[in-house]
């Protein structure tokens, strides 16, 4: 596709008075002709001008919108002996990003396409669309025309809009489908609208926590209660709140769900706490519990921790707690990074 296309204009036959061309920056008119000359002869050009003047160069054209024919005349007449008739041009942040893409590394255009949109604050607004839920997106584009359906789900995750279309209902997702085949690209103003009402209107409601996230966090937040505390708590909490209550309970992870570890998942946990964190942990675990960490140890190392947490002496129960509250936070560490597996039943529990 043409990075602009020029298209004549009819002289007016109405005897009112031709409108004057539209006065332009000496960058924006330099934009007008680099679209004029189209992508192949404006690239050659604009390797001849450096990093800074690029960026200039690209901030003109992404805004330059709509160009009447007597303007690009007039900048062309600059340039170019013998031009009677311009022709309009069309310049957008497409326009601007085929451009740059014909004569730059990929990551070096994505680098100055997003200094150039930065002051709407949107460089990580897509990244934040796609991790929504896919219900709230559809019930959110239920409401939009579908060409702008198409513009938002074109510029989403394919797995994020495959979700999404199938909840817009038969007719809507096959009018959408449509729309997204045949869609060019969108005018920077018009993305930029999309843009900014996807920020106002389902970015902000998206940032408040769904009801499963709020219980996730309560139960991190009881996991690094003291014990005692919150055991002086859970009596009357499943007592008024039995239901929400039973389900946060039920996303808790303990220091004594650790002992349900795989057992070389669990040694490579006691592995990498620092000090005399195992030992002291240990001193306040069930039986039960300390007998599954001591059995995921060569026997010499048991041998050696045993030993350890004999020679210790009392340990206050806020050591103990701080001890396993660094074990839990170190094994959610590791899993996080795929390196042990949790003890959840439902792999799609595994979510510390």
């Amino acid at each position: 596709m043409a990075v602009a296309d020029v298209k004549r204009t009819n002289t007016t036959h109405s005897g009112k008075p031709a409108r004057r061309p539209r006065k332009l920056t000496g960058p924006q008119k330099a934009a007008v002709l680099f679209l004029s000359l189209g992508e192949k002869r404006g690239s050659a050009l604009l390797q001849q001008l450096d990093e800074e003047e690029i960026q200039q160069m690209t901030r003109a054209m992404s805004g330059l919108g709509s160009i009447s024919s007597d303007t690009v005349e007039e900048v062309l007449t600059d340039f170019v002996q013998g031009i009677t008739n311009g022709g309009g041009v069309v310049g957008s942040f497409s326009a601007a990003e085929n451009l740059l893409r014909s004569l730059m590394p990929g990551d070096k255009v994505d680098g100055i396409l997003k200094d150039i949109r930065g002051p709407l604050k949107e460089r990580d607004l897509w990244a934040r669309f796609n991790t929504m839920s896919e219900n709230v997106i559809a019930n959110y584009l239920k409401g939009e025309h579908e060409q702008t359906i198409a513009a938002i789900l074109s510029n989403v995750n394919t797995d994020v809009a495959a979700k999404v279309l199938p909840l817009l209902g038969p007719e809507k997702m096959n009018d959408v489908v449509e729309r997204m085949i045949r869609m060019e690209a969108v005018p920077h103003h018009m993305m930029q609208q999309i843009e900014e009402s996807l920020q106002a209107d389902i970015m902000n409601a998206g940032a408040q926590p769904t009801t499963a996230e709020q219980h996730k966090k309560m139960a991190d937040l009881f996991n690094k209660l003291d014990r005692n505390a919150f055991d002086s708590m859970a009596l009357e909490l499943e007592e008024k709140i039995p239901d929400t209550f039973n389900a946060i309970r039920a996303k808790m992870f303990t220091f004594e769900d650790l002992s349900r570890m795989e057992a070389l998942d669990l040694a490579k946990v006691m592995r990498g706490v620092p000090g005399n964190t195992l030992p002291t942990a240990l001193r306040g675990a069930t039986e039960n519990a300390r007998t599954a960490f001591l059995n995921a140890l060569p026997a010499r190392s048991r041998d050696m921790l045993t030993e350890e947490m004999e020679s210790m002496g009392p340990v206050r129960r806020r050591d103990v707690n701080a001890a396993q509250a660094l074990m839990l936070d170190y094994a959610r560490q590791l899993a996080d990074e795929d390196q042990v597996r949790l003890p959840f039943g439902d792999e799609d529990e595994n979510l510390f």
